[in-house]
């Protein structure tokens, strides 16, 4: 825990904040002052001073891009526009370092090869939490974990690549590090959730494969049987 940590956290005690942070985050991209105070019904003075205060505790980034498709002269000035930060906050009294100890067994399982046996593990770990999911949709559930699902978003170049595309990975600095681990474990995750849930509806899971992109979670979930 750290002073940015504790800064992040005084930033989102405040509950329009946290519903500014939660509009720009769900949005999945840049969003303009105008807009995020039309969504929340407040003034848009009032939006740009919460919307700094975010960018301030590190938990929103400032993009300056003009808008109106035109350049040259005459063409405006560029708009100031909010994102969520990739700035991770983690805020755990007493500390813990879970982190840590995920790269130390990430670390085991390549140098032993035992990939098989984690991807084994991390399906039965899905099928447990689908089958908890009780009366939630496949979104909620994955909402549930972290995933935030959109599924009218497909922006990958790929184009037999659309579905339900993830715009988080909970996993994310793993990832990073382990690629190919950390998205194999994601991957058999996620296929364990489905293919449970369903189970308990007597319905057929969708589909679930690798489909990677930048800034996204690496699975892509057919469209099929989301409901």
């Amino acid at each position: 825990m750290n002073d940015s940590s504790i800064d992040a956290a005084r930033a989102l005690g405040d509950p329009l904040r946290r519903r500014l942070y939660e509009y720009v985050a769900d949005s999945g991209g840049e969003v303009g002052r105008g807009a995020a105070a039309e969504a929340l019904g407040i003034q848009r003075t009032l939006a740009a001073h919460h919307l700094d205060k975010l960018v301030e505790a590190g938990l929103l980034d400032v993009v300056r891009r003009k808008v109106s498709g035109r350049e040259g002269p005459g063409s405006g000035r560029p708009a100031k526009l909010y994102r969520r930060s990739e700035h991770e906050v983690s805020l755990q009294l007493p500390p813990r370092d879970y982190e840590l100890a995920a790269r130390v067994l990430a670390e085991a399982v390549e140098r032993h090869g035992a990939e098989e046996s984690l991807h084994a593990a991390a399906h039965e770990e899905g099928r447990r939490i689908g089958a908890g999911a009780g009366a939630w949709s496949v979104l909620e559930l994955l909402r549930s974990r972290g995933y935030e699902p959109d599924p009218n978003e497909n922006t990958n170049s790929d184009a037999d690549a659309t579905g339900v595309r993830l715009r988080n990975c909970p996993f994310h600095r793993l990832a990073r590090e382990f690629p190919p681990l950390a998205c194999g474990l994601n991957l058999a995750l996620i296929e364990g959730m489905l293919a449970a849930h369903a189970e308990g509806r007597g319905a057929k899971a969708p589909e679930a494969r690798l489909a990677p992109e930048s800034g996204r979670c690496c699975v892509l979930i057919s469209k099929n049987n989301i409901g």
